[in-house]
Formats: C-alpha cells, structure tokens, sequence
C-alpha cells in the first residue's frame, strides 16, 4: 500500500494539468479506489483532491510570479476553463488574488510533495479477529450529519441527546444478532473522509433480516461480508479514536485486507457511569486483497 500510494503521489505530479483516473490507478496497483481514497486521506490528513489542489496552486504560483505568460494561459494550463475559477482556487489555497501574487510576489502557502514511508510501529498488539457475517439489518434513529475528523462530533452529541432515555431500552429488546448491545453507526461515508462531508449516522442495533421492524425507526440493509472486529479497551473516546486511526496506519499496511464500501460501526460492551472509561469494538467492512 506505501508503494501504491507513492505511485499515485507520482502520477499527480505528471498529470497536474488533467483529470486523475483514479480508479485505474488503484487497479493498476491491485486494490480499489475506494480503499487507496481512504488510506491517501487517512495517511495524508487531507482528501485527495485537496491534496491535488494545493500542489497546482503551488507550481502555478511560480507562473504568476515569474509574470511571463497572460493568467487565462495559465489556469488552462494548470486544469481550469476560466481565470475566475483559477483565481477562486487560487485565493482558497494562498488567501491572495492573482494580481496581488503577481504584483507583490506573495504571500504564498506551499504545499510539499508527500512522500510516504514505512515507521516501524506497532510495539503494541492490536486486538482483532476477521469475522464473516451473513446479511443483516441495522435499526435504530438516524441523521445526517457533516463530518467532523477530530474531537466530538456535537451533532452526533445532540442526535442522541434528544432521543428519550426509554428508547434505548426498546431498541435493546429489539436486537437480536451481533454485534449485540447499541451501536453507534456511521454510513454513506466518503472515501476521502472530507471535513464537513455528509454522513448517515444511526443510534441503533442489529437485528436479523426477517425480524419485524417498528415503522417509526429507520434501517440500513447490510449485506452478508466480511469484518474486521479492533477491541479497545481505556478512556473513552480516546482509545477508539487512537486504535481508529491505527488500523489505518498500522493494520491494513501489515495486513492483507483492504477496506470496502459499507457502515463501520462502534458497539460499547462495558463502560464507566460517567462514560470516562470504556470497551468498545470497532467494525469496520473488509475484503482480501
């Protein structure tokens, strides 16, 4: 996966001015584009596209500054149709206009070329195990909700705030299959995982296929797949955010499985009265690779 994702680094450069095939670069290095989308953006803190933004931005600066061509040459040059959406690109990436650069010669922000490495990790084991699960359904309350990487997501918070304490108790008698207990659940994800993206995001449980279902709750049909099951255990959120993070980073570069499309979910197995501490299993979907 290192050598896919430098590969792609690689192919950015040489294809600044064009539309990147991402999908046939994943294919070219054996995996898909959904799962090299979300290791780029995982590795790299940033999307993709972002990522490909910044670097025209870059080398298109040194254009503007060496003042040599007209600007509508360069934002063609550089993937755009019109000096006005260059300049807005421009702007969003150096808080500058193009005359500005053009006249004062900044400021600039330079995004480097990413180069990835290998960092010998992993001294401590991470807890997993593969599961196969047949088809089920996941019930339960859901809500669309922007994407928040870091720190606690207060829509989420508040989604499950205003939801009656008794609720809980009835979406518990309600599962029936594992994983058992509630579930915090997230679908619809984008493979790029960008800030303020959309996502599902469900306060429920699973249930088998044929179990009737309430019709004031919401389901997510889940087909039968494969699972990679990460067991954490310390402060909550902490420890699922830090073993989150590590199965990207760490497990699937060691492993040969490979993410795929499909609601990644949290079910809490014990926890704190105060919610302080907790254990936790996180599932996300996976393939072989």
């Amino acid at each position: 996966m290192i050598t896919a994702l430098n590969q792609l680094v690689d192919l950015v450069e040489e294809h600044l001015g064009e539309e990147l095939d991402v999908r046939a670069i994943a294919r070219a290095s054996g995996t898909t584009e959904y799962h090299l989308r979300r290791m780029f953006s995982s590795l790299a803190g940033m999307p993709l596209s972002e990522y490909v933004r910044r670097r025209r931005m870059t080398i298109a600066a040194a254009d503007i500054v060496r003042g040599e061509d007209d600007l509508l040459n360069i934002a063609v040059r550089h993937g755009y149709g019109s000096t006005e959406a260059f300049g807005r690109a421009f702007r969003a990436v150096h808080g500058a206009s193009l005359r500005d650069v053009r006249r004062d010669g900044g400021p600039l922000r330079t995004q480097p070329q990413l180069r990835f490495r290998l960092t010998v990790e992993g001294s401590i084991p991470m807890d997993t195990r593969i599961v196969d699960r047949p088809a089920f359904r996941l019930v339960g309350h859901t809500a669309r909700v922007p994407l928040i990487r870091q720190g606690t997501n207060p829509h989420i918070q508040q989604h499950i705030t205003t939801l009656p304490k008794e609720e809980n108790l009835r979406l518990k008698a309600l599962g029936d299959t594992d994983p058992s207990g509630l579930l915090q659940v997230c679908d619809d994800l984008d493979p790029d995982r960008t800030d303020g993206s959309e996502l599902t995001y469900m306060h429920g449980v699973a249930t088998r296929v044929g179990t009737p279902v309430p019709d004031d709750l919401d389901t997510i049909e889940v087909p039968a797949g494969r699972w990679a099951v990460f067991r954490t255990t310390g402060r909550f959120p902490d420890a699922l955010q830090q073993t989150w993070a590590a199965t990207v980073s760490e497990w699937f570069p060691s492993n040969p499985w490979r993410s795929r499309p499909g609601p990644e979910f949290v079910a809490m197995l014990e926890h704190a009265d105060d919610f302080s501490t907790a254990t936790c299993e996180l599932w996300l979907p996976v393939e072989s690779t």
